[in-house]
């Protein structure tokens, strides 16, 4: 039975369909990303997008649909579905589609009559070539497929409206056209494995609507560029394959292509494959660099999302290659910034004050998974520079106190992950000591001490390390665990803040934990109890002031509760690791039953993957970017752990 799969009644009822999305990548940065009925509801979507270093750092969507017409006896039946002005659908082609089905490439078999049709989406690895494969699988009568592109050639944020500034020429090539919209664009190449006949009938498509835009509160409505449109005849049992892509292609290749693309892909037949398959799509290789990106479809490459999702999108998968690869990307700029002070062009907030911490613990979970010696050889350079950088004083906003506590400065600018800001203000204003700051330093230190322990020539960074840590935990434990038996957020001043908030379960996750067995349980209990849901733990608590559940409304009213209720479920990962250090093998079973929340997802807003926040209050919906690295990355890591238990 397939895993990822939808039948006729799920697909025709368009309040459920509309709210599923697909996304493909082909990790250069190129993406495919739509509804599963093929209808584009975010400015976002599109069958190909890709990225334009020339002319910024962002995606630009070229080729936005195709809409696929049966022709029999001079009768058209469109498949296509799009939005108009006016909340009107129109072809209305989802009444045709039998089943979707997305285990091994995403598949949409269509019934028009006696004529069935199937349609099969492919990526080409590290090439922005968006392959589609149509299939009569049964016909009684001469058939023709119509194809009919719509081009925006935009960038992803925008939209078009019609104009008289492109240049709408259609030059051949073989067995299809090139055209390229707008100076600075690159050509696009669409093209066929057999020869069509191409009808030169440009026109503009007006009043397209993107409901998830109009949702968020910002502008929605576009028109798009039709050229005309390609006709080939199709046999039953034949096969005729189109390619949208940014050079030139035999057409004599694309069947080849195709089926190799096929062998080597990972069939989405269970929780973790989906899993696995979402995490390889974050990855991004650029030369002889190598990233990864935050997520879908509005993702960057983030320094701190790059360093808390690397152990789970690469360790966890089997992947010590790419963790290697991202880790040294990662850490050359990391090491720069160190050295001259001066951020990365390509990597963001390499310069915040949690980047080196995060770095450090992502090293350690290569230690865990490969042994200390492995992680000695490769990485003690990196961390020893780290943690020296740090205790030395040398980050302009992290500082080393007298009882060994790191404090800075976030009441201007965000510094911690809870970055939300508005009218130039945090909105989460964390300044200070803050917890998990604190937790990871001193996870920093005493891995460095682990590290250096034998190692003649950081003898001295060893004993400072040791010494470092010994003052520093009991005053963790002064500045931090109040009489209620959690953990303040953050303490600035004569301020502790008494919000409860999940940073503290980074605290009692990690694996050098300034706390005893003890205050870990009375911190997990109170994170158990006011945090906790099926889709990650909350960013405030209910009972906490200021807590809004919803991450809707205006962009203003999203940014107000970015941080301040929805559930994360990267935070999972480090409550599930907590609970197991506490609980050891009894809490297996438990951990086991909540992963169940997160299985339910593979079929819900991106199948097969996790969104970048749920809703605090049931029925915790999805919001946000609809594909997020960390998260992914965090129950990944989560079954990782309990596969070892269970060994």
């Amino acid at each position: 039975m397939s895993y990822l799969k939808f039948d006729k009644n799920q697909m025709i009822n368009l309040e459920q369909s509309l709210l599923k999305e697909m996304l493909r990548t082909n990790q250069s940065g190129a993406y495919h990303c739509t509804s599963v009925v093929d209808c584009n509801t975010r400015k976002q979507h599109g069958l190909l997008v890709v990225p334009i270093p020339e002319m910024d750092n962002s995606w630009h969507v070229l080729l936005s649909s195709m809409d696929v017409s049966v022709i029999q006896h001079g009768a058209q039946f469109n498949l296509g579905l799009h939005r108009y002005q006016g909340g009107v659908y129109s072809p209305n082609g989802h009444k045709y589609i039998r089943e979707f089905d997305c285990d091994s490439v995403p598949r949409t078999t269509y019934r028009v009559g006696g004529v069935i049709l199937t349609k099969e989406k492919i990526f080409i690895s590290n090439e922005n070539r968006i392959l589609i494969r149509y299939t009569l699988i049964e016909a009684h009568s001469p058939t023709t497929l119509r194809f009919r592109p719509m081009l925006a050639f935009r960038e992803v944020n925008q939209l078009v409206m019609a104009n008289g500034n492109l240049n709408g020429t259609c030059t051949p090539v073989a067995n299809g056209v090139s055209t390229c919209l707008y100076p600075g664009y690159p050509t696009l190449f669409m093209q066929f494995n057999h020869k069509p006949e191409w009808h030169f009938e440009p026109n503009w498509y007006n009043g397209f609507e993107y409901i998830k835009d109009m949702e968020r509160g910002v502008p929605y409505v576009e028109d798009l560029w039709v050229p005309g449109y390609f006709e080939i005849p199709i046999k039953k049992g034949e096969s005729i394959i189109f390619s949208a892509g940014l050079s030139e292609v035999s057409p004599r290749s694309l069947t080849k292509m195709y089926q190799n693309e096929i062998a080597v892909r990972t069939c989405r037949t269970s929780f973790f494959n989906c899993l696995k398959n979402s995490a390889k799509q974050f990855y991004l290789k650029d030369g002889d660099s190598m990233y990864m990106l935050s997520g879908y479809p509005w993702g960057k490459i983030l320094a701190r999302n790059t360093f808390m999702a690397l152990p789970g999108n690469t360790i966890a998968i089997n992947h010590r290659a790419d963790f290697e690869a991202i880790m040294d990307t990662a850490a050359k700029a990391l090491r720069h910034y160190m050295e001259t002070g001066q951020p990365d062009n390509r990597i963001q907030g390499i310069d915040l004050p949690d980047i080196p911490l995060w770095c450090v613990w992502a090293v350690q979970q290569y230690a865990k998974a490969y042994g200390t010696d492995a992680c000695r050889e490769r990485y003690l350079p990196l961390i020893a520079e780290i943690v020296s950088y740090i205790k030395d004083g040398r980050h302009p906003n992290l500082h080393v106190t007298e009882s060994g506590l790191l404090t800075t400065d976030g009441t201007t600018t965000p510094v911690s992950w809870m970055n939300a800001s508005l009218y130039g203000r945090p909105v989460v204003p964390r300044t200070g000591y803050l917890v998990e700051f604190n937790a990871l330093w001193y996870n920093a230190l005493m891995f460095a001490r682990l590290l250096t322990e034998e190692q003649p020539a950081y003898e001295i960074l060893h004993a400072d390390t040791e010494a470092l840590a010994a003052v520093m935990k009991p005053a963790f434990v002064d500045m931090f665990l109040n009489d209620y038996g959690y953990l303040y957020d953050y303490v600035a001043d004569n301020y502790a803040d008494p919000s409860v908030r999940p940073n503290m379960a980074v605290a009692i996750g990690l694996d050098y934990s300034p706390l005893d067995r003890r205050q870990r349980k009375s911190v997990l209990d109170v994170v158990t109890r006011e945090l906790l849901t099926p889709k990650g733990l909350r960013t405030l608590s209910p009972k906490s002031y200021g807590y809004r559940p919803a991450y809707l409304g205006s962009p203003e009213e999203r940014e107000m509760a970015l941080h301040n209720g929805p559930a994360r479920p990267w935070l999972f990962g480090f409550y599930a690791d907590a609970y197991l250090k506490v609980f050891g093998h009894s809490g297996v079973s438990y951990i086991d039953r909540m992963l169940i929340g997160y299985e339910d997802e593979m079929t819900q807003a991106c199948i097969g993957s996790l969104s970048q926040l749920y809703d605090g209050n049931p029925p915790f919906s999805g919001r946000g970017a609809i594909s997020h690295a960390t998260n992914v990355a965090g129950i990944l890591r989560t079954i990782t752990t309990l596969k070892k238990f269970n060994f």
